[in-house]
């Protein structure tokens, strides 16, 4: 009876501290602090390229805060992978209403490694914004990443692309004011990866690294040609061309010479008034010339 009993109790604790342990577990899981996403963690990113090549790198989901000034070419790179939808969002805050004299136009656009322009297919990729707004929204959602296409298509492939912000007209007054741009790219991935049946051998990124000078190798110095008195130089080279410039001048004279031949007009006889001075003293006799 008492193993009995023993046992018993010991059941009813055990059966106790499991149902503390269960209580206690979504208690824990509530007061632990979340874990922070990768994008949260990246630091934000402050500078940017003025072409392709010095194009500041970014990764999907940092962040881009940065000073600028109207009028500059800002640039921006990031990597896509294939099946990703990428998603660029972009706020520029202008300068104060009153240092601003009209209404500007900007324009982002999406390049990839081959320097091919990509389309948007949705957001606003060149609004306008009015002489009083405090800030301007520019947005461009790309095409699905493919992993291979056919070279004339111009799909979207796996690489490096490039993102470029600029303002497209404002009064030049405007020129060179300061701004603030903020930037964020988001990626949506997919499972669905079409077209099947190829392969992408590389992707499309091109090298941006400067190369190097040599200067160990003497330069070059450029021989003098001596005068010979006579420069044949300005001639061409004998080829066929001048056999047939040739043969073509002499069918031309003999041409020329036959037209004329055939088409000039024969010699006529003229009268001589002077014919009477010319008879012979006997006929002058036979016809006497009366004076009055």
């Amino acid at each position: 009876m008492r193993t009995t009993s023993i046992r018993r109790c010991a059941g009813a604790l055990s059966a106790a501290a499991a149902a503390l342990l269960l209580s206690a577990g979504p208690a824990a899981a509530d007061t632990a602090s979340p874990s922070p996403s990768p994008s949260e963690s990246l630091a934000p990113v402050t500078t940017a390229g003025s072409s392709f090549l010095t194009a500041t790198a970014v990764q999907p989901g940092q962040p881009v805060q940065l000073a600028g000034s109207t009028g500059d070419y800002l640039y921006w790179s990031f990597t896509a992978e294939a099946g990703q939808t990428d998603k660029i969002a972009i706020t520029v805050t202008l300068p104060p209403t009153s240092s601003r004299h009209g209404a500007s136009n900007w324009a982002v656009d999406v390049f990839d490694g081959l320097r091919r322009r990509q389309a948007c297919t949705a957001g606003a990729q060149t609004p306008t914004a009015a002489a009083d707004a405090a800030s301007v929204t520019l947005g461009c959602t790309l095409r699905q990443v493919r992993a291979w296409a056919e070279p004339w298509s111009g799909d979207p492939l796996p690489g490096t692309y490039y993102v470029r912000l600029a303002v497209t007209g404002l009064p030049e007054q405007d020129l060179g004011l300061p701004m603030q741009v903020a930037m964020r790219i988001t990626t949506h991935d997919s499972d669905d990866i079409q077209p099947e049946g190829g392969e992408l051998k590389a992707s499309l990124t091109q090298p941006v690294t400067a190369g190097t000078v040599l200067t160990s190798a003497p330069p070059v110095v450029a021989e003098e040609k001596k005068d010979t008195g006579w420069n044949w130089d300005w001639l061409p080279d004998l080829s066929a061309r001048w056999a047939w410039t040739a043969i073509g001048g002499a069918i031309a004279a003999v041409t020329g010479v036959g037209g004329y031949s055939l088409t000039r007009h024969p010699r006529r006889r003229i009268s001589n008034p002077d014919g009477f001075n010319r008879l012979s003293p006997t006929t002058r006799q036979d016809h006497p010339v009366n004076i009055t």
